[in-house]
């Protein structure tokens, strides 16, 4: 008997698990359910299309056997793929590959919330562990002789040894602790098991001890037998009518493909007949998965080819940016022996695809119309992925548009592009956003004075994929974009009265850019500030500051400094100030207080704070 340790967080994960999660604690059943389900999945898929399974003696089922004596157990039984004795150490005893730190991170002490982190992580297997003491697992996988039994009781080791099977597959026995034992009982497993996995494609039978009674009167005997009873639907949902599905039905499968709590956001059932036969059945959770921004993230549509299970790992079912979509995709068309290597180039699945992303497009852009409140829940989850479509889905382009929205100087809340344009000034000819990293230092930047001043609309985009995407749109519909972080953005502005200052200061501008030098890439009067006596912007072709630095914060380590653009305000006493004065010595030290504050203020690290100060307190000397 080999004994193992478990991953070094699985006491702390154990641990968390049972008490953080303690009221909803019948959801064991439905991630075991859900784990069976997968294995038949898998195996049925290896029985029509691979040679060595074809001749497998195969009924998919899930088998529940429950003993509600003294010592009381559940077992959750499959005939799917099994697995071996590498497959046990690795899915049941390498705790952290499957997200163990993120989930310990993640958790927030709300239970219903962190009963949502379970499935997310792959860490499903482990619920069994707040209703049992003990949890043995016995499987042989499909194609082998031997069998394994992985045995643990959850606190820090687990045990793997040989074990006896009679066929491929897997056998779940928990031994239930005091809280759990209400699960050795015919009516609650029932109940669970229709609310969660009524609609699992195969069927769940339960192993019951039924009464029977025979003779009548005084030798009416009562005979106690054993009986078997399937107890789900076992039915396609996505293959039903939707006339004959009510909200509950779509909202318990989402819950069973997505190991969510929540009810989705939103779902999308069609059944297309035509040149293509197909069905899906799309939904939008309520909340980010965890591995959103992850790039080995788990998809999340599984495909079937007439109701048989192909692949729920590829990611060419839906583009990255609509990579939170849950649901199935049901093909009559494309054969069963379909590959990963085939479904990148197949052109059904293309033309399925692509139809399916444009009916999720316009059903969010349904549901911003109809539910704004709603749609501004989905785009303080989901903004970050819809905004990369911009960039990676040409053809959807336009749609994608109006999907986003961004912050405003304006406006409460989120506002589209479409909405900013109809408050839009008559003689505006453009559509004004600002970029950077912290929406409270963007509103007070100093490159919004000028557009206050006037009364101009100005769009903040404070998340970091701001600053890449919207450089790849250059307008919309007919109306330009311009960057105030720009020096070209304020040029359409600019009167008469700004020229001639602008010429009259050339004097000093001069002395300013000899002093400076290579710091920075130019010197100019600027027409955007009034509070402020400097600002930095980057020139029109060259990417900001902030951009810069997310480059580099993603290990782009050739990326050169880009120098910015200094622009000084004519009006600021501290510029008619330094007009005034002959002194170098004072004329170098604010010239590049000048440049180091508007550097701090659109948040860059200086990169000699020490000199800075030394400058600052050269100058406060003189001031008193």
């Amino acid at each position: 008997m080999a004994k193992h340790q478990f991953q070094t967080e699985v006491n702390q994960l154990l641990h968390l698990i049972i008490h953080s999660l303690y009221s909803h604690k019948e959801i064991f059943l439905r991630e075991l359910i859900s784990n069976a389900s997968d294995a038949l999945d898998r195996l049925k898929y290896l029985t029509l299309t691979d040679d060595k399974f074809k001749n497998l003696n195969f009924e998919p089922r899930i088998d529940i056997y429950f003993d509600d004596k003294k010592n009381k157990t559940l077992t959750i039984a499959d005939s799917g793929i099994g697995m071996n004795e590498h497959d046990l150490e690795e899915n049941l005893g390498t705790i952290a590959h499957s997200g163990t730190r993120g989930f310990v991170e993640h958790l927030t002490g709300d239970a219903r919330k962190d009963s949502n982190l379970i499935g997310q992580f792959g860490v499903g297997f482990y619920s069994s562990f707040m209703v049992a003491d003990k949890v043995e697992v016995v499987s042989r996988k499909a194609g082998d002789e031997k069998a394994f039994r992985w045995i643990s009781d959850g606190k820090g080791e687990y045990e793997i040894q040989e074990g006896e099977r009679d066929t491929q597959g897997t056998s779940v026995t928990l031994y239930l602790n005091k809280e759990g034992a209400e699960y050795a009982d015919r009516w609650q497993i029932e109940t669970v098991i229709k609310k969660y996995s009524n609609h699992i494609p195969f069927p769940i039978y339960l192993h019951y001890e039924g009464t029977r009674y025979e003779g009548e009167g005084d030798k009416k005997k009562e005979i106690k037998e054993p009986k078997t009873e399937q107890i789900n639907a076992a039915s396609a949902i996505w293959k039903r009518p939707k006339s004959e599905l009510k909200d509950e039905d779509y909202n318990e499968f989402y819950k069973s493909i997505s190991h969510d709590m929540d009810e989705p956001l939103l779902w999308s059932h069609i059944h297309a007949e035509g040149k293509l036969d197909y069905t899906t059945l799309f939904f939008i959770p309520k909340h980010a998965p965890f591995d959103l921004f992850r790039a080995d993230y788990h998809p999340g549509v599984k495909l079937y080819v007439k109701r048989v299970f192909i692949t729920d790992d590829d990611k060419e079912l839906m583009p990255v940016y609509l990579r939170f979509v849950r649901g199935v995709i049901d093909s009559e068309d494309l054969p069963l022996n379909v590959s990963r290597e085939i479904l990148q180039q197949n052109r059904i699945l293309a033309k399925i695809k692509a139809s399916s992303v444009k009916r999720i497009l316009d059903d969010l852009l349904k549901l911003q119309k109809n539910d704004r409140e709603k749609y501004n829940e989905f785009f303080k989850e989901f903004g970050i992925p819809i905004k990369e479509g911009l960039y990676q889905d040409m053809e959807n382009h336009d749609k994608i548009m109006d999907l986003v929205m961004y912050k405003s100087t304006k406006v409460d809340g989120y506002t589209t592009f479409e909405e900013y344009k109809g408050r839009m000034k008559p003689d505006q000819d453009a559509i004004y956003y600002i970029t950077g990293s912290k929406e409270g230092n963007l509103r007070n930047s100093p490159l919004l004075e000028m557009y206050k001043n006037r009364d101009i609309e100005v769009l903040v985009m404070d998340d970091e994929i701001d600053d890449i995407v919207i450089t790849t749109v250059p307008r919309f519909k007919d109306i330009n974009l311009k960057s105030v972080n720009r020096s070209d953005a304020a040029e359409s502005l600019k009167s008469e009265e700004d020229k001639r200052k602008e010429k009259e200061i050339e004097p000093l501008i001069k002395k300013i850019k000899d002093v400076l030098g290579d710091l920075v890439k130019d010197v100019k009067a600027s027409t955007r500030l009034s509070d402020s006596p400097s600002c930095i912007v980057a020139d029109e072709k060259d990417p900001t500051i902030q951009m810069q630095h997310l480059f580099k914060a993603m290990g782009q380590k050739n990326v050169p400094d880009f120098k910015p653009i200094l622009e000084i305000n004519p009006e600021h006493e501290i510029i008619r100030k330094l007009e005034g004065t002959d002194d170098t010595a004072v004329i170098e030290d604010i010239s590049h207080l000048l440049l180091e504050q508007a550097m701090l203020i659109e948040g860059v690290e200086l990169k000699s704070p020490s000199e800075f100060v030394k400058r600052l307190n050269r100058v406060m000397g003189k001031a008193l």
